[in-house]
């Protein structure tokens, strides 16, 4: 990656026009980077040029393109789709991007990536936030907080992006420790999604009840035990802790999709961690019992 973190304006795209692409190609646009938005054929020509997230703190719009596939070279590429989207999304890119820039849940979609597009042109990344859409081309913050972490890979290139990023509120890192960086997500995510899918409850309601919370605690430790023997550093009671500064009414974003009867990630936020499991030895019952409780409500 040859630019440095002083350039400015560079081309985006963003595979994935839900929640999560939405807030970050509407925050993109809004401090003036070039973005397009890539969009199914039948979605192109109803598809609005301005992109509207509501946040806790004010109202973004910004300007965008839609397009139908990567057909032209940009500077990023940021996807966020659904994992179980991701081989057919990569179906429309016929042009290779300066740098791959995942938003994804789990931790296996890196290496699908690096093997499509080279290990250097990917930077792994994670996002923390409750967004909705609830149209096209408007979205909906309702969390008070984005956490966008990067592998310290992509300074060079997005460090004045990062940084352009934080000045609209949101919190920003470079993580050296890719491993530490995509197990710091999921370490939160596996035990947040699967206990509130599991269970029906919102984060306030497990907290308040022990059997609940109970499964909560022993899915966070399956969770930071095989984040350990997979490479990354991550301390347990950091992991427990950040579950007292959720807000109480918050809900999964799996949680939602199951209720609303959506295909789920389950095998992306919990497979890792029951895999992970298997290979180094260590009991992960609780995490494949959540999975098996949630793959009993999908049946019925």
């Amino acid at each position: 990656m040859e630019r440095n973190c002083g350039a400015k304006f560079m081309k985006h795209a963003i595979f994935g026009a839900g929640a999560i692409g939405g807030l970050v190609g509407t925050a993109l646009a809004s401090i003036g980077e070039d973005v397009s938005v890539v969009v199914r054929p039948e979605k192109l020509a109803i598809y609005p040029a301005t992109l509207t997230l509501e946040r806790p703190t004010g109202t973004l719009t910004s300007h965008a393109k839609a397009i139908v596939s990567l057909s032209e070279p940009v500077d990023v590429l940021w996807i966020a789709t659904k994992t179980y989207q991701l081989e057919k999304a990569l179906e429309s890119v016929q042009v290779s991007p300066g740098c791959v820039v995942p938003l994804l849940n789990g931790v296996d979609h890196i290496a699908v990536l690096r093997a499509r597009f080279g290990n250097d042109r990917v930077v792994a990344g994670t996002i923390a936030v409750e967004a909705e859409r609830i149209a096209a081309g408007q979205f909906i913050q309702r969390s008070p907080f984005v956490r966008l972490n990067l592998a310290a890979s992509g300074r060079p290139l997005l460090g004045g992006i990062i940084e352009r990023l934080g000045r609209l509120g949101f919190t920003c890192q470079f993580i050296e420790n890719e491993q530490t960086l995509l197990w710091s997500k999921l370490t939160f995510l596996a035990p947040f999604a699967l206990v509130t899918s599991a269970s029906g409850l919102n984060v306030g309601e497990i907290l308040a009840n022990p059997e609940w919370k109970q499964k909560l605690d022993s899915s966070i430790i399956e969770a930071c035990a095989v984040a350990n023997a997979s490479g990354a550093e991550i301390d347990m009671e950091q992991a427990r802790a950040a579950f007292s500064s959720v807000p109480p009414t918050m809900r999964s974003s799996m949680q939602k999709d199951l209720l609303a009867g959506r295909e789920l990630e389950l095998d992306a936020i919990g497979g890792p961690i029951v895999r992970g499991g298997k290979s180094h030895a260590i009991n992960v019952v609780t995490t494949a019992e959540l999975m098996a409780a949630i793959l009993a409500k999908v049946r019925h």
